[in-house]
């Protein structure tokens, strides 16, 4: 029994699929392929803010004020308290958009076959073990595994933010909500629902929910404050039985006192000036979703930043080629460019193109005939015409792929694949290319290393982060060798961890071991959602103030979770819906240049809160 019928076997299914009456119990044991949001009451969350310490004493003097006929004070106080809470609810309704983001990535409909016939069927009513066709234009409608078929392409950027299609075959893991691209295959559905990759993310952004810094310190000033004033206002009533005053008299001084130590204006005044700095944000691409977020931003100390994106350009470049012929860079380069579409460019055949010194000269040569790359093949081959009208061939793609059509000896071989090995090394990618007379034999000109180029601004940004006591540590998906290559370039530091073991050492050794790794790593490499997740976990358990930069959809829970989640320029929706910073500009230098402005803003509300503490003391 094969790899493949012992999956059909775990899922009780065949490749003829399972019948409607089968698929309507599997429906009711799994549930429907959907996010289920537990709604929150909007009337009984809104009262929820006028229920604590602070609203208490807040109303406590509106009472006063109201029994005493002082209605200016009553009306003032009263829309104070209104205007705080309509704040606080405001920004927590922005933040529960994140799930809601995440639904309208899912499928709508879906081909499936039940009962030996095709049909289409709402996506929410797939399950565990039914067979379906995806083609191009698709969204995966469930996590599901082809078992027919030759390839298909798939955009996962929407899940992991890499611009980069993914080619899946037989065997392969597809993903609920990316999207086919080109090709066709027949997959069994594995997982449906919460159960799917996305499902098991949009769950840990509902687990995700962090209390602000601030409003931890306007609850501390609130109480420190209160106490004085309870504290007063009982002395006050003591004194004042104790002289038999009268009771109008009574209530009136306990309302002067505690209007005046009670910080009724604060969070309206803080909320203000955070409102204002707000605006400056913006005008520098920063766009602020939660006010509190800049007291945070503020007070960050530690900053996960992706890789790609973020600390690179998200763009392959080409590098220096190696050559094992008699041409030249610039004929290597050229002869590549010809194997390329050139009306439809991918990310490769884009770096290639710009590559060329005179990209005119291009137009003197014509396409005869062009096969384009496949992962069968491997490799991308034209039928070119000179300007003389001399036909000729070229070719690029796997270097092995390539080799193989060369005459070579092993000495030949070896001494490319070693170069290959070099250039992997340092997380290149790697292509070969070649070139034949119209009837002649293939001659290898030579190896592209293509790569993601480090922004121009990177290392010196780190540099002044670390400057201002923010430590940069690098998250990237990428393989241990990339992310050594990239951090030590950026000067970030070599302690880089491979984060796919965080989580079983979180298991057997507990939180508080896997904080004392995490803390320690200069970066991390073969990152997925959950363990950026527990990386943000891990540092706030060591009293970290964290930020965390992401942009796909698995990004979404670490950046809820985070004190500061960044969403950068070009975030999917669930991601900016979960971040409380949106960029529109990239790169790193946005996000420090938006701390130091952070900090100026949290000057003046710090300041404030220093004043109406010693106007209370003095009163």
């Amino acid at each position: 029994m094969n790899q493949l019928d012992e999956l059909f076997q775990q899922h009780s299914s065949s490749r003829g699929g399972i019948s409607e009456k089968e698929a309507k119990q599997r429906l009711e044991q799994y549930g429907p392929n959907a996010i289920i949001e537990r709604k929150q009451n909007l009337f009984l969350k809104a009262l929820g803010y006028f229920w604590g310490p602070i609203p208490w004493m807040i109303e406590a003097a509106a009472i006063l004020s109201l029994l005493i006929h002082h209605w200016a004070d009553f009306t003032l106080i009263v829309v104070l308290l209104i205007f705080n809470a309509a704040v606080a609810f405001f920004q927590e309704y922005q933040a529960g958009n994140a799930i809601e983001a995440l639904k309208k990535k899912l499928a709508v409909k879906s081909r499936v076959l039940r009962d030996g016939a095709w049909r289409e069927i709402a996506a929410q009513e797939l399950v565990p073990g039914d067979v379906i066709r995806v083609r191009l234009g698709d969204i995966i409608p469930a996590d599901a595994i082809p078992f027919e078929g030759e390839y298909l392409s798939v955009d996962q950027s929407v899940l992991t933010g890499e611009s980069l299609p993914v080619t899946k075959k037989i065997g392969d893991i597809l993903y609920s909500g990316s999207i086919a691209q080109k090709g066709e295959m027949v997959c069994l559905v594995t997982a449906t629902g919460k159960q799917t990759y996305f499902g098991k993310t949009a769950k840990l952004v509902e687990e995700a929910k962090p209390v602000s810094h601030f409003q931890k310190a306007v609850l501390r000033i609130g109480d420190f404050l209160i106490y004085i004033c309870l504290g007063l206002v009982s002395l006050l009533i003591v004194v004042q039985i104790a002289r038999h005053a009268p009771i109008f008299s009574l209530l009136k001084f306990s309302l002067i006192l505690t209007v005046a130590s009670i910080p009724v204006a604060m969070p309206a005044v803080l909320s203000v000036t955070m409102a204002v700095g707000a605006l400056v944000l913006a005008k520098m691409k920063a766009i602020v979703s939660r006010l509190e977020s800049i007291e945070e931003m503020a007070g960050i100390d530690t900053l996960c930043s992706d890789k790609t994106g973020t600390l690179t350009y998200n763009k392959l470049t080409l590098g220096t080629p190696a050559i094992f012929s008699g041409a030249t860079d610039e004929e290597i380069i050229f002869a590549a460019a010809l194997a390329s579409k050139l009306e439809d460019l991918d990310p490769i055949d884009k770096a290639i193109i710009d590559a060329v010194h005179d990209s005119e000269k291009l137009k003197e040569y014509s396409q005869q005939k062009f096969v384009p790359f496949d992962p069968v093949s491997k490799k991308t081959e034209a039928l070119i015409r000179n300007p003389q009208g001399t036909l000729f061939r070229t070719t690029k793609g796997a270097p092995q792929v390539i080799l193989a059509l060369c005459k070579r000896d092993a000495a030949f071989e070896e001494q490319v694949n070693q170069k290959v090995s070099e250039f992997a090394k340092k997380g290149y990618r790697t292509l070969g290319v070649a070139r034949a007379e119209q009837e002649g034999e293939w001659q290898f000109l030579g190896l592209l290393p293509l790569f993601d180029r480090v922004r121009d601004d990177s290392k010196e940004t780190i540099q002044k982060a670390s400057e201002h006591g923010v430590e940069v540590k690098m998250l990237t998906g990428d393989n241990l060798a990339i992310a050594q290559e990239v951090s030590s370039e950026l000067g970030i530091g070599n302690n880089i961890f491979n984060a796919a073991e965080l989580a079983a050492e979180k298991n057997a050794l507990g939180l508080t071991d896997v904080a004392e790794k995490v803390e320690r790593a200069n970066g991390f490499a073969q990152v997925y959602p959950e363990n950026k997740f527990l990386v943000v976990k891990a540092l706030q358990a060591k009293d970290h103030i964290v930020g965390m930069t992401g942009d796909g959809v698995n990004d979404a829970p670490a950046l809820k979770q985070a004190d500061l989640g960044i969403a950068v320029s070009g975030a999917t929706d669930a991601a900016r819906a979960a971040a409380s910073l949106v960029l529109t500009a990239p790169g790193l230098s946005v996000i420090i240049a938006a701390i130091e402005e952070a900090r100026r803003i949290f000057e003046r509300m710090n300041t404030y809160a220093i004043y109406r503490v010693t106007e209370t003391i003095r009163v």
